[in-house]
Formats: structure tokens, C-alpha cells, sequence
């Protein structure tokens, strides 16, 4: 397998910095879809002017977030004030949702610190208009902890509605088949066991997730740089249950652009943002690449790999502070033997679940 990653971008400001001149947007503009179909701002999610402007008259049918814990443009915050500023962009998003929608919130339990942010967060969204309707827990195959606890491996992920909107139970239906036979009850005088009266072969997915593989860098979904990405699988689910073609579906937190990159996979709108232009820039790149290609992500490669190739400074800075690209000073007339290789080797090692059976 090629390799090319790129250290996390989140938690390296000088590398960022180095990206904005790659990026077509900055800080207020919004990136208008050729086809129509997307915008992707360069806001702040707590901003109601600038997310007014990226809606427009439109409304929204689904929301998906998946803020950062405990921090709030890239700089740490206090407990308190990260609930805070997740009560203002919970209002702005009730306004640009419509009357019958859905709200899936991402957001994070460090069983280290009494589980924050989480029970304060649910404890904030009781005043903001939205019902509550699960609480949904996605299981990594891989996880953290020590010899003297329980390891985590979890991800929590919180359903709340406005309204009736309508749920597709379809999309829950997992491509796991049933085996346990049993649950007895008569139905119309006859008495049935579950396999009868079941409408699938195959188990619904409920509020606990088991199928979804975490994102690791051999899948060809993989955008390096992006830190705990979510699974195309994942995001997919939620879109199908809770949304219809051509309905809009909004991010405020776009990061790998995987909101909008199912959106059009699902023939969805998606209207999203992020506050730095480096990762509107990859979401913008990852809708591009999914269109000339057909790929989902870079694998092990990355966004970049064409500009770091060219750019002594991005080179340097990798070397030097990450080591991970001594071999990678390509002249120009090897990136089209660079790109024809990374395509062999996606092939040959991309070992994702196949997208779309659920």
C-alpha cells in the first residue's frame, strides 16, 4: 500500500496553516454546487446571521451533527461554556428545521470525568423544543482503556424530532440474518413465533449498532487528517431513515464531509458548514473526487497529496515534525505513475464493509 498520510489536522495549527492557500474558500464565503445540488460554508455554527445566509428560504428535513467535546474553534473550553455554545446552535438549527424533522446529535461520555459532555447536554436540549426519541449507542470494533476497567468502545448518538416527522423503518434493517427462533404469541387466534410474523430475515438494527466498522486507514473511505470520522454506513442509515430524496439535509460541523458525501450518494441535499476552510475545502474535494472516480475517500493517501508533492515548506514541515514522507520527493513526472499505483494498491487492500447493505 502507498503511503501517504498526513498528521491530524484539528490538533496541528500550523499545518492548517500552511493548507489555507490551497483552500477556494475563507472564513463567510459559501461554496455554491456546479449541479446545484450542495452549498458548504466556511462559518461558525453558532453564527444565526451566516447560517440564515447559507439557508437561504429553505428549510431543512434532517440535521446531523457531530460537534467537537470541549472545544469551540479549536481552542479548549470549559465544561460550562462548551454547553453554552452548543445551546446556541441547537436554537439557530430548530429555527432552519422544519415543523415535522429530525435532529441526530454525535457527542461524547468520558467515563473519566462523571461522563461529560453528555448528561449536561441532554440536561441543556430539555429546554429547546425538540422531544427525545432514542438514544443510540454505535460500537468500535477497536477502543482505549486499562487493565482495570472496562474498555471503551462506544459511540453515543442522541435522536431527538420536532414535530411528527415520518421514520423509514426500513432503513434499520441490518444484513445481519436472524437466528433465534421463539417469542410465542397468538395472533388471530393462532399461535405464532417470530420468524412468522417477522417482515425481514434479517435483524433490525435497534438502538444498539454492532455492524458498522469503525473507519481505519485501509478503507477506501478513509480521509487522513480527519480525526474519529464517521462511517459512510453510519451516516447513511440516519439519512435513509429520517430523510427523502431530494430533502435537505444540514451539518454544521462538516469535518470529512461524509454528511454531504452520503447526500449525494442518496440523492439528498446537503447544506453544510465548518468554521476553517481547510476542511470545507475537504469536503469539497471529497464530493469532487467521489464524482470523477467514483471513491469515497484517499484510503491511505490524502486531500493534499498532489499539493504537499509541490510545495517544499508542506514537505519540510511533515518531515521534520511527523517523519512520514521521507521517501515521498516526487518529481512531477512521477505523480502519474503515483496515482495510477495508489489506484492499484486501493483496490487490492480496500477491505470496507460494501457500502449500502443494510
Amino acid at each position: 500500500m502507498l503511503n501517504f498520510p498526513i498528521p491530524r489536522i484539528d490538533a496541528d495549527e500550523k499545518f492548517r496553516s500552511l493548507l489555507l492557500k490551497y483552500c477556494r474558500i475563507k472564513q463567510g464565503d459559501i461554496w455554491e454546487d456546479p449541479k446545484g445540488k450542495h452549498r458548504i460554508a466556511c462559518i461558525d455554527a453558532s453564527d444565526e446571521s451566516s447560517i440564515k445566509k447559507l439557508m437561504g428560504d429553505e428549510k431543512a428535513t434532517l440535521a446531523i451533527k457531530d460537534p467537537p467535546y470541549n472545544f469551540v474553534a479549536f481552542e479548549e473550553r470549559k465544561l460550562e461554556e462548551f454547553i453554552e455554545w452548543c445551546r446556541k446552535w441547537i436554537s439557530i438549527t430548530y429555527n432552519i428545521l422544519k415543523d415535522d424533522s429530525s435532529l441526530y446529535i454525535w457527542l461524547g461520555a468520558d467515563q473519566n470525568n462523571h461522563f461529560q459532555p453528555l448528561p449536561d447536554f441532554i440536561s441543556m436540549m430539555r429546554k429547546t423544543g425538540f422531544s427525545s426519541r432514542s438514544f443510540i449507542t454505535m460500537r468500535n470494533q477497536r477502543g482505549y482503556g486499562t487493565q482495570k476497567n472496562w474498555m471503551s468502545i462506544r459511540q453515543e448518538l442522541l435522536y431527538y424530532i420536532k414535530g411528527k416527522p415520518g421514520f423509514n423503518v426500513n432503513a434499520e434493517y441490518t444484513d445481519i440474518p436472524k437466528v433465534l427462533r421463539g417469542y410465542y404469541k397468538k395472533v388471530n387466534g393462532k399461535e405464532t413465533e417470530n420468524f412468522e410474523r417477522s417482515k425481514s430475515e434479517f435483524i433490525r438494527a435497534g438502538n444498539v449498532w454492532v455492524d458498522v466498522q469503525q473507519v481505519f486507514y485501509r478503507q477506501e473511505e478513509n480521509v487522513n487528517g480527519c480525526f474519529a470520522q464517521k462511517p459512510l454506513k453510519a451516516i447513511q442509515r440516519i439519512i435513509r431513515a429520517s430523510s427523502s430524496k431530494n430533502d435537505i439535509v444540514v451539518d454544521s460541523f462538516s469535518h470529512s464531509g461524509t454528511t454531504l458525501l452520503v447526500a449525494e450518494i442518496e440523492e439528498r441535499k446537503c447544506f453544510t458548514s465548518d468554521i476553517n476552510p481547510v476542511f470545507c475545502e475537504i469536503t469539497i474535494r471529497r464530493l469532487e473526487n467521489y464524482r470523477a472516480t467514483g471513491k469515497t475517500g484517499w484510503q491511505n493517501s490524502n486531500p493534499f497529496a498532489e499539493e504537499i508533492l509541490n510545495d517544499e515548506k508542506l514537505r519540510a514541515y511533515l518531515e521534520k515534525n511527523n517523519n512520514i514522507i521521507t521517501d515521498m520527493n516526487l518529481s512531477l513526472s512521477s505523480r502519474a505513475s503515483l496515482s495510477e499505483e495508489l489506484t492499484k494498491e486501493e483496490n487490492k487492500f480496500n477491505l470496507s464493509l460494501p457500502f449500502g447493505e443494510i
